[in-house]
């Protein structure tokens, strides 16, 4: 009877510990998985984080091109004002040589008229003279 008493509770020994071993294992196997879980998360954070940064990135490249267009335009501007300014004096100092000239024109008119005129009444002076 004791011997069988000492078998059974060597066999619920036995039992226990085999339940402990399982415990034991399926918390290893949890703890596993949930480490398994959280490196799957932090892996997920890092791949939002870098597409967030290419995101970033991206768009700065995008505003500095944008920038660049800008400036580019605006050089364009600044050229083609800068070009009918030019257009503009050099149609004014057209128009004002063509006014000189006509000035001198005018002017040699008047001379040769008041030649004339001298010369006529130089021809009518002899007339009377004679």
């Amino acid at each position: 009877e004791r011997k069988r008493e000492r078998d059974r509770e060597t066999e619920r020994q036995r039992d226990r510990e085999t339940e402990r071993q399982r415990d034991r294992e399926t918390e290893r196997q949890r703890d596993r998985e949930t480490e398994r879980q959280r490196d799957r998360e932090t892996e997920r954070q890092r791949d939002r984080e870098t597409e967030r940064q290419r995101d970033r990135e991206t768009e700065r490249q995008r505003d500095r091109e944008t920038e660049r267009q800008r400036d580019r335009e605006t050089e364009r501007q600044r050229d083609r004002e800068t070009e009918r300014q030019r257009d503009r004096e050099t149609e004014r100092q057209r128009d004002r040589e063509t006014e000189r000239q006509r000035d001198r024109e005018t002017e040699r008119q008047r001379d040769r008229e008041t030649e004339r005129q001298r010369d006529r009444e130089t021809e009518r002076q002899r007339d009377r003279e004679t």
